[in-house]
């Protein structure tokens, strides 16, 4: 990293000039080397990080401005439903990828810190992955997922979503599971549980599910969850839905949600 190699020049020049310079000893001298080097090191970091935080806030900024324009024109059309459904969504996707796609230029920038800030590429892979799943461009997620971080239980979700729609083997997918499923509080395996059964469930594994179940439920009271057990331990394999967790398991891309179609009442004057 060009910072390291910048304070260390730093550092040894110091020492090297002080011991020299006969201005100290050679203790004194290694010691104030050493000083230099951290300073500067310290000096170049803040004021990367300050740069790095000011390029995230600005791709966090454009985000939540397009999702509030998109939160404005949704409550418009609850007012005043618009004449067709389908063509509402359409304009809320289209809508959504203008400033998805707004929010992603401003990533690329921030590769100029690459080899200054360590991990940087990956915190840009993550980021990236996560805004491309957004507009539902999985080939390009697929391409960066060998270098996001994957760190919290949403991001294993979408892992996963990813590995079984490109046919993985189970075990593959269950390391991710087990990997992500790993120290979390109460409540937070729940979108992780429900993904990896229904996973399991589409494979055809109902004993496999049914145990993943219980034993999530060990840390969990989500109800969904609860309701998949007891489908799976009736032999009522159709009726174990993830409906229930909402958006969250919309978001993975596994199903769609079920628009139900209103009936426009006919008026007769």
């Amino acid at each position: 990293m060009y910072s390291l190699i910048i304070a260390g020049v730093c550092g040894v020049t110091t020492g090297l000039t002080l011991y020299f310079t006969d201005t100290f000893g050679y203790g004194w001298s290694i010691f104030f080397g050493i000083l230099g080097f951290g300073v500067v090191q310290m000096s170049i970091g803040l004021y990367l990080q300050r740069k790095v935080k000011a390029g995230m806030k600005a791709v966090e900024q454009t985000l939540l401005a397009g999702q509030k324009e998109l939160q404005a024109k949704t409550q418009r059309w609850q007012m005043r439903p618009p004449g067709s459904i389908q063509a509402a969504q359409n304009e809320i996707a289209r809508d959504q990828r203008k400033f998805v796609e707004a929010a992603l230029a401003l990533t690329e920038p921030l590769h100029r810190f690459d080899r200054w800030v360590p991990m940087m590429t990956r915190q840009i892979a993550t980021a990236q992955f996560q805004l491309y799943w957004m507009i539902k461009e999985y080939r390009k997620c697929d391409a960066l997922m060998d270098k996001a971080l994957f760190v919290e239980p949403t991001m294993y979700a979408m892992k996963m979503a990813r590995l079984y729609t490109l046919d993985r083997p189970t075990d593959e997918i269950r390391k991710v599971y087990e990997k992500g499923s790993k120290r979390l509080r109460y409540n937070q395996n729940v979108l992780l549980a429900a993904a990896w059964t229904w996973i399991l469930v589409k494979r055809n594994e109902i004993d496999t599910a049914f145990k993943a179940l219980n034993e999530a439920l060990r840390n969990s009271d989500n109800e969904t969850l609860k309701a998949n057990r007891d489908a799976l331990a009736n032999n009522r394999i159709a009726h174990f839905s993830n409906s229930g967790i909402g958006d969250t398991w919309w978001a993975l891309g596994l199903e769609e949600p079920k628009v139900k179609m209103q009936r426009q009442r006919m008026q007769w004057r």
